[in-house]
Parts: C-alpha cells; structure tokens; sequence
C-alpha cells in the first residue's frame, strides 16, 4: 500500500483545500449563516416560510459546479417531507463510501455577545461566527472538496455517495423513508463518513466511538383553571411549581445529578472506560474549562475520566424551557394555575429510547402529588450508537491522515450529542466501518450563542477526509 498511497501529494491537497476553503467555501458559509432554515420542530411553517428550500438551493448549485467527472447532484422530496440532497460520484469499483451532513439549524438561542447573532455571520481572526457553519453547513461543501482535491493530485477512491439531508436537528424523522428510498441506489456501504461531531481540541483528527441517545419532552402540572390572588390562594391550592419539584425528585438526585430510573443506565464497555482515561489525560482540565463557567462554578466531578463518561456513557437531564411563567418584569402576585418544564434527556449510547420514554412517562405520571394534573408529552427521542470494532485499515489511515495534515496522532473519544442517521446505518450495514468527526472542538458551542467554526480545523479536516478516502480505495488492492 505505500508505494501507491506515495501517488498522492498530500502536500499539494492540503494547499489546494485550503486555497478552496478561503475563496469559495467561507463565502459561502457567509451567505448560508444568514439563511434562517431552523429544522421543522422549530419551525412547523419550515415549507411556506422558504428558507429551508434556500439554503437547499445555495449547497445543491454550488455541489453542481463543481469539477468532478461523473457527478450528479439531485435534490429529492417525498411527499410531506423535509428534501434531502444526493450526489453520486463514480470510482474504481462499486464498493460504496458514504459522506453525511445535515444543513437544517437549531434556532436562535439568546445570550449571543455585542456585535454577534445567529443569522449575522462575522468573521474574526481564524472563526466564522453564526447559527449553522459549523453544525453542519459546511459538510457539503468539504465533501466535495475532499473528493475534488483527490482526483486533481493523485488520489484514488471507490464509489461516494455524499447525502445531506434537512432534519436532522429534529431527530432525523424523516430520514428513514429516504433510505428505503433511496436503497438501490445508496447501494452497500462499506465506510461511512460523518461530519457532524466534535473535537476534543483543534490539534487533531478527532474520531468518535459512540454518541448518546436522547429524549425531549414536556411535562406540564396543572392545579387551578386560572390564576389567583396569591395571598388568598397560597397555603390551600398546592403550588404548581412545587409539586413539579417534587416530581423532578424521582427522577433525579439534586445532590449529585445522578438519573435515579435503572432503564436509563447500561453497562460501560471496558474499552470505552479505557479511551475516556486517554482522551482524559489527552484533554487535561480542558475537560471542563472550554464552557464558559461563571466565577466560582465548578465542574460536577474532579476525576477527568469520569466527566469524559459523563458526557459520553451516562444519562442525564437538562432542562430547556419553561411554560406558564411570566417574563420577571411582568410577575405580579399570583399563584399561577401551572408550571411546565422541557426536559432533555441524554442516553447511553446502548439504552433504548423507546423504553426510557415509557419509564419517564411512567413516573411522572403515576400518583400525582396533591391530586394535581400532571402529564409528560414525549416530543421526539433516537438511539444512541456505539462503534463496531475498528478495522486496522482505518486505524492506520486516520493516524497517518492526522499526522499529514494536523501534524498530531489522532484522538478517539464518544461524544455527548446524538446523530439518530448513524444508529440507522449501523443496523442496516453492520460490515460498514465508520469516521465520524467534525469541527466542533473547545467553545464552538453548537445549539448555543457565539456558536462559530474554526476555520483552520474545516481545511485540515477536509484534507484527512480525502486522505482516508484514498486508503479506503488501496485497502482492496
């Protein structure tokens, strides 16, 4: 394999990427950032509203420019659903490399700094502030780059099927009907390439092994059919808020966070205890300190390893949003007739979506405290995913992409979000191996304000996508 994976000047690509990068691709990622496209849990009127379809139009006409022999690009939508793209790149055999992104956005979120917004793209030294660069608009567009980049110096590759599809952010419910759909002509995958994760740090190729499941959902209590006098109503009608405290209490340990339901917990892999040491002692304190704590706040474990299986091989709940509150500036003095709470679980990587809704649900639900209406309306859930072994051929050719393109070993760690597409394609092409990796290392903050993508990492990043695409064609010959 040396000989011919010498065919390739790795130096030549990394220019040639960068150059693409600079001149093409952060224009447009400009343009994309001010396209407000959240994903349809965001906005039920994603359709008539129009900026789903543009942001699909922008990446579909500048993929159809490209020059890459043998490329189509097809933008398709079934009935009823969110549109996905599909470009098929011919290679040397029929033996099927999939790349995957997603180009629908959370929504705004508040908290953004003086001079930033999510729809305001700016750019300051080596990142590109805004809603959507780095999750995951530029997938596309390093997809084809990495596959332009090898043909133009050497490269090799086998068949690419590059599928961007439009709702993710939503948990991917439409993305099933497309890949029956689509089925013959996906055809069978033997490597999966995904652009949708994180990075520990910006100095290396990072690779994920597993990705947590989730669950997001409402619960509501309601106790009166309108709001109150307080003075007159307080110490006879329970308060809404406190019976929901209580019923926060049987499913979490205030003291200590823990997840207090057993379908909710599996057992951790002893590989992945191990790779949480490394990636650990990889990380040092930037474990934790790359989130922006207020004075004072402090890290919810001083072991390393076990915040790494915290965000990785653990349940845990965050809580979202709230209903039935007034703005601070418009509380008077009523006890309000009920509280809500979004609450966002986050599952091992192996538990079951399915049943932990049906535990939750369960819960809540029984022997509401005070006779008070209680109900917990499941809003949408995924599995999570954990990497088959990994083959010695992707071994190898991560560690020498890395090292040719970011000048550091590669690092390997599971990651705390969900990618509901990769649990699919894990049950449908179990022989498949699998990259999944991303630009969203330290401060990045996806879902979050200031969210923003460096820039350096999408160029190197883009590199090693080639990289390990040519050795996925030389693995065979």
């Amino acid at each position: 394999m040396s000989a011919l994976t010498s065919s390739l000047d790795s130096v030549a690509l990394g220019s040639f990427v960068s150059r693409v990068w600079d001149e093409e691709i952060v224009p447009e990622l400009v343009e994309y950032i001010r396209i407000p496209n959240k994903s349809p849990l965001f906005d039920p009127d994603w359709e008539a509203n129009g900026h789903m379809q543009k942001a699909v139009d922008q990446i579909a006409g500048w993929c159809k420019r490209r020059d890459i022999e043998g490329l189509t690009v097809e933008v398709i939508q079934l009935p009823g659903r969110t549109p996905v793209i599909l470009m098929e790149i011919p290679g040397e055999s029929d033996d099927t490399a999939l790349l995957y992104g997603h180009l629908d956005k959370q929504p705004e979120m508040t908290g953004w700094r003086e001079g930033l917004g999510p729809w305001e793209p700016k750019i300051e030294g080596d990142k590109l502030y805004g809603r959507g660069g780095a999750d995951d608009g530029y997938s596309a567009y390093a997809s084809l780059t990495a596959i332009e980049a090898l043909k133009k110096y050497g490269g090799r590759h086998q068949r690419c099927v590059v599928l961007i599809e439009a709702c993710e952010e939503s948990g991917s419910p439409d993305l099933p009907y497309y890949i029956d759909h689509l089925a013959d002509r996906i055809g069978e995958i033997s490597l999966v390439v995904c652009l949708d994760s994180g990075a520990g740090d910006y100095e290396r190729l990072w690779s994920t092994t597993s990705l947590r499941g989730m669950i997001a959902g409402d619960l509501r209590v309601d106790v009166l059919h309108e709001g109150v006098h307080s003075g007159g109503a307080s110490g006879i009608v329970p308060s809404s808020m406190r019976v929901l405290r209580q019923l926060l209490d049987r499913i979490e340990d205030a003291a200590s966070g823990e997840v207090l339901i057993d379908s909710f917990h599996v057992e951790i892999p002893q590989q992945r205890i191990d790779q949480a040491k490394v990636c650990a002692d990889t990380l040092g304190e930037t474990v934790y300190t790359e989130f922006p704590f207020v004075e004072g706040a402090q890290a919810m474990h001083e072991d390393l390893a076990e915040l790494v299986l915290n965000r990785t091989w653990r349940p845990t709940i965050s809580y979202t949003g709230t209903g039935g509150f007034p703005s601070l500036q418009n509380a008077g003095n009523v006890l309000r007739p009920f509280s809500a709470l979004k609450l966002s679980f986050r599952l091992p990587p192996t538990a079951d979506h399915e049943v932990c809704t049906r535990a939750v649900k369960e819960v809540l639900e029984s022997s509401s405290p005070c006779g008070a209406t209680v109900e917990f309306h499941a809003e949408k859930g995924a599995n999570g995913w954990n990497a088959p072994p990994l083959a010695r051929w992707l071994e190898e050719a991560v560690a020498n992409a890395s090292r040719a393109h970011f000048g550091n070993p590669p690092a390997y760690m599971g990651e705390g979000g969900s990618i509901p597409f990769m649990g699919m394609l894990g049950e449908k092409f179990p022989r498949a191996q699998f990259l999944i990796t991303g630009v969203l290392g330290p401060a990045s903050n996806a879902h979050g304000p200031n969210e923003f993508l460096h820039i350096p990492t999408g160029k190197k990043l883009t590199a090693c996508v080639a990289q390990v695409l040519h050795d996925h064609c030389l693995r065979q010959v």
